[in-house]
């Protein structure tokens, strides 16, 4: 599902599920954010291995996202994640949506780097910023 895409970086497809859609017909607004959880996961695996979380883990401290177009039963959806901030302890992610020429939106989190399974903010690991420049 998620692959390398020229100059554009990480990409992360998903099919649009019937189940996905409202009565609109559109995808429901909550489940792009369940996109854009699977995309990061994709993505970090990607970068850092299938043991990304060893030594290291992160919580969502924000979530948000603005729509410019919806997506529909069956389309593919591309997101695109990148950093765009690194603080010591945290870093903030920007999620580009689209169907191919199309943009949907974009998703913002703030990530906190947390100490394995205690949640307490630590400085994010440097494997973890040189893997996602």
């Amino acid at each position: 599902m998620g692959e390398k895409d020229g100059d554009f970086g990480f990409v992360h497809r998903v099919r649009v599920r019937y189940a996905d859609c409202d009565m609109q017909g559109v995808v429901f607004n909550a489940n792009y954010f369940a996109y854009i959880d699977d995309a990061m996961d994709m993505w970090l695996q990607h970068a850092l291995g299938e043991e990304y979380l060893d030594g290291f883990d992160y919580a969502v401290k924000k979530a948000g996202m603005e729509w410019d177009s919806p997506a529909r039963v069956r389309e593919v959806v591309d997101l695109r994640p990148a950093v765009t901030r690194w603080g010591r302890t945290s870093f903030d992610v920007r999620i580009g949506l689209s169907v191919g020429d199309r943009a949907l939106g974009v998703g913002e989190l703030v990530l906190v780097s947390v100490t394995p399974g205690g949640y307490e903010p630590s400085p994010v690991p440097e494997r973890v910023r040189r893997a996602l420049k």
